[in-house]
């Protein structure tokens, strides 16, 4: 395992030091210039936020449905990088709406949606952390309801009239800002599989742990 994170850890950081610079070589958008350069990092966050989303979903309900106490400490790790990624989120878009709308924020479907898709996993995170007995069910049902809104926050911008721009704005990218878009997607999705596995790991050792210390007892 500490030969594919070490390698992993030193070409994200020859990834993300070069981001900046690949970005700032992107040509401008046209209607909102240099501020729309905020897209190349708060897309590729919402993604993952989304992506950890299911796989947090997933993992709670093979918890649930086959008592996995692995897939628990999965959902576990999931769970807290969708609140990590979804910080992220909820920091760069009101940052690029400021200056592309004139607001911070606006109460729309999309915008609200996510709004609530993030507070469903904090809540998720207190629960398992101060919900006592029988917390990690109750805490899986709620990371399958999160996981069951994923959809509808990807499509509030089709089907709803709001200031977020719709999903069709990836497949529309211009030439010379596909390469740096899926370059930083790349980069945020290396960067999530490195923390969920060294966050797992993490449970999995302070689950062994409790083993040994409940082994003395005995």
């Amino acid at each position: 395992m500490t030969r594919f994170l070490t390698p992993l850890a030193f070409l994200l950081m020859v990834l993300f030091a070069a981001a900046p610079v690949v970005v700032a070589y992107t040509p401008f958008e046209q209607t909102m210039g240099l501020v729309q350069k905020i897209f190349y990092f708060h897309v590729p966050s919402a993604m993952m936020m989304f992506i950890s989303a299911f796989v947090c979903g997933i993992a709670s309900a093979v918890f649930l449905f086959r008592k996995s106490a692995q897939a628990d400490r999965l959902a576990l790790a999931a769970g807290e990088l969708v609140v990590t990624f979804g910080l992220i989120v909820m920091t760069t878009g009101p940052l690029w709406g400021r200056k592309a709308w004139g607001v911070w924020w606006q109460w729309d479907a999309k915008l609200t949606s996510a709004l609530l898709l993030w507070m469903i996993f904090i809540a998720y995170l207190l629960v398992r952390r101060f919900g006592g007995p029988g917390a990690e069910k109750l805490g899986a049902a709620m990371a399958i309801f999160g996981m069951a809104n994923v959809p509808f926050v990807y499509v509030a911008s089709m089907y709803w009239r709001t200031l977020h721009p719709a999903p069709t704005v990836v497949p529309s990218l211009q030439p010379g800002m596909r390469g740096p878009f899926w370059f930083c997607v790349a980069s945020f999705a290396m960067l999530y599989v490195l923390l969920l596995t060294l966050r797992r790991r993490i449970e999995d050792q302070q689950a062994s742990v409790e083993e040994l210390y409940l082994a003395l007892e005995d």
